[in-house]
């Protein structure tokens, strides 16, 4: 299946796992929100992030709050601490990252709150993840993974998560894209659950 009866086929698959999977989806989130809350009861449990989707179109990706109200502003300090190169940053021991975040990080739950933007079209499941940075910043041969929805898990997630340079998630997703099928979809979610479990990096 391919073309517009996969993407059709997709959409179906995606809209009925979140239904079947809503009381345990809300049970999560209002947990994690009460964590939040708790830790910082003045500061919005949800962060919105502008993110680079479908055709580089721009959208507000959400994600529960996990770093201090200034991070970005203290992020220009950190750069030379950077394990993956610009424009990606990752640091171990991230002094932006609040304590109920750094718990949320790991088990990946600051990513939940996009199942959102799966029901809202932007994203979907399984797909490439949508970068923070514009869609002019890639060069010629990464722009191809734009030509399908990002998602909320994807090949690279399964295979070497968050520890991967840029580069190399894009050559993963453009795998996918080749390949890809509502199988391989299944296949993607099923073994991310492993890597979430076992922690296998953050997100």
């Amino acid at each position: 299946m391919r073309g517009r009866a996969y993407r059709r086929a997709k959409r179906l698959m995606d809209l009925s796992l979140v239904v079947l999977g809503l009381p345990l989806i809300l049970t999560v989130l209002a947990l994690c929100w009460c964590a939040i809350k708790l830790e910082s009861p003045l500061r919005p449990a949800l962060f919105v992030q502008p993110r680079t989707g479908l055709r580089g179109k721009r959208f507000p990706m959400l994600k529960f709050r996990t770093m201090v109200p200034d991070a970005e502003e203290i992020k220009g300090d950190l750069l030379a601490y950077s394990k993956l190169r610009w424009p990606d940053f990752k640091m171990d021991n991230d002094p932006r990252v609040t304590r109920v975040g750094r718990i949320l990080r790991t088990t990946s739950l600051d990513e939940l709150p996009q199942i959102f933007n799966v029901v809202k079209g932007d994203m979907s499941l399984v797909g490439p993840r949508p970068t923070s940075f514009a869609a002019d910043t890639y060069e010629p041969w990464q722009r191809p993974r734009l030509r399908v929805l990002p998602g909320l898990t994807g090949l690279w997630q399964i295979s070497g998560r968050a520890s991967l340079e840029f580069d190399e998630r894009v050559r993963l997703d453009l795998a996918y894209i080749k390949v890809r099928s509502l199988s391989v979809d299944f296949q993607i979610l099923a073994r991310t659950f492993g890597a979430v479990l076992f922690r296998r990096g953050a997100s």
